[in-house]
């Protein structure tokens, strides 16, 4: 019986040395485990996906209950029951949102409502036996730019030239009503102060009187 001859490697020309034939089984060895690792990373990696997938699906989702709408005129009655004072609660538009109603700062302290709609926001302040000074500390220093006359209410009326430098403010009003200082002031036009202004007005009347 005739010996087998060695195989020719046609890379080679020629049979494969032993050594040769033994680095290209080591090769192939390390080609087929780094296949199958990357196989069992892959698999891994969609096992992973799936779990997350499943626990985003199984966690309850759904929208906030809407926040409950703030009584303006309850809140005000509570404040000035406990400031024994008259405190302002203007009749607003349905439309126009309150975010905050609460009494804020210090030296003056000052009955605060905040409204918001679409494009702006408004805060209306009744500072509590305010000093002259006060509007201009809450502007930043602004002065006032003339007078605006509202339901006959006369309003000083202010210009903030820089409202970065004043927190957003675009414009303000405010007017004197008894011992208290009325202040409007928010990132809003003209037009929309003045629709504020004429709001607030019948509650700065009786202010007024009430001191007369």
């Amino acid at each position: 019986m005739m010996a087998k001859s060695p195989r020719i490697v046609a890379e080679l020309g020629r049979p494969e040395t032993p050594g040769e034939a033994a680095a290209r089984k080591a090769d192939s060895s390390r080609v087929h485990r780094e296949s199958q690792n990357t196989r069992n990373l892959i698999a891994a990696l969609i096992v992973t996906i799936g779990i997350v997938v499943v626990i985003i699906l199984a966690v309850p989702r759904g929208t906030p209950p809407p926040r409950e709408p703030i009584d303006v005129a309850a809140v005000a009655e509570r404040v000035g029951a406990a400031e024994g004072r008259a405190v302002i609660a203007p009749d607003a538009p349905s439309e126009w949102q309150v975010n905050a109603a609460s009494v804020e700062g210090d030296s003056p302290r000052a009955w605060t409502i905040v409204y918001v709609d679409e494009t702006w926001f408004a805060r209306v302040a009744q500072g509590f036996d305010a000093d002259p000074g006060w509007p201009a500390r809450v502007l930043s220093g602004a002065s006032p730019d003339g007078t605006l006359t509202v339901d006959g209410i006369t309003w000083d009326r202010y210009d903030i030239a820089d409202p970065s430098r004043a927190g957003n403010i675009t414009g303000a009003l405010s007017t004197q009503a008894g011992a208290d200082t009325i202040l409007i002031y928010g990132k809003a036009g003209e037009a929309t102060l003045e629709e504020v202004a004429a709001v607030v007005s019948p509650e700065v009347r009786e202010l007024q009187e009430e001191t007369e």
